[in-house]
């Protein structure tokens, strides 16, 4: 009876150490697969960034309170743009929030809704898109930087919003009208989210005929095509 005991006790520790061996083994599996998934992301991220130009156009779902408002209205999926220029090799977005600033790509896209976005360029972007427009660009981006976001979606330089600085860029710059100009009364604004959204910025003196430029009129334009998604 004692041998059997001892022998149960014996069988019991090494199913014990099995036990934790096979553990060990399945989380260290876990966290190399981890590592190895991180580090083709990283990659992956890598690969796609040397693809892009300065002048390309990135854009996202924003999770700011008025981006549900945005797609309502616009009937689109993204709700907010930047425009993508280069800096000591790095690449950085100019865009409209609070206020206009530069963001590096990375911190840009990890913003963004599920970190998905669409990048478009100039058709031609080559022609178009030389050195020198490249930098007027710049130049003309880096003297709106600290601008405050324009809540109220006016045309005047005193504000800016996201689709507005992409707008006049590549206007003031080019001559190109990337997107078409819009009212606010051509909007869809049958939503209650929309509607208060507006009572919010307007109370009761929407400017309906007050020109804007939307996410989505850029996103649509003829004149660009999609280089990623």
């Amino acid at each position: 009876m004692e041998f059997i005991k001892k022998n149960v006790i014996l069988l019991l520790i090494v199913g014990l150490l099995f036990s934790s061996a096979g553990i060990y083994y399945d989380d260290c599996s876990y966290n190399k697969s981890n590592r190895m998934s991180g580090h083709a992301k990283k990659s992956s991220m890598h690969t796609q960034e040397q693809s892009l130009q300065p002048g390309d156009l990135i854009f996202q779902t924003s999770l700011s309170d008025q981006s549900r408002a945005i797609q309502l209205a616009t009937g689109s999926r993204y709700s907010h743009c930047g425009i993508i220029f280069k800096e000591k090799d790095q690449l950085y977005v100019l865009e409209a929030v609070r206020p206009v600033k530069r963001t590096p790509l990375h911190k840009w896209i990890k913003r963004g809704k599920d970190e998905h976005y669409v990048i478009k360029r100039l058709k031609e972007a080559e022609k178009t898109l030389t050195n020198s427009v490249i930098q007027e660009m710049q130049k003309m981006g880096q003297a709106w930087e600290g601008k405050d976001y324009d809540t109220a979606f006016g045309w005047t330089d005193d504000k800016m919003y996201c689709s507005e600085l992409i707008w006049k860029l590549y206007n003031r710059t080019t001559g190109l009208q990337i997107g078409q100009l819009e009212q606010l009364k051509d909007f869809d604004l049958s939503s209650e989210i929309v509607r208060n959204k507006l009572t919010e910025r307007y109370r009761n003196h929407t400017p309906l005929n007050d020109t804007v430029i939307s996410p989505a009129a850029i996103f649509n334009s003829k004149l660009l095509e999609t280089v990623q998604m």
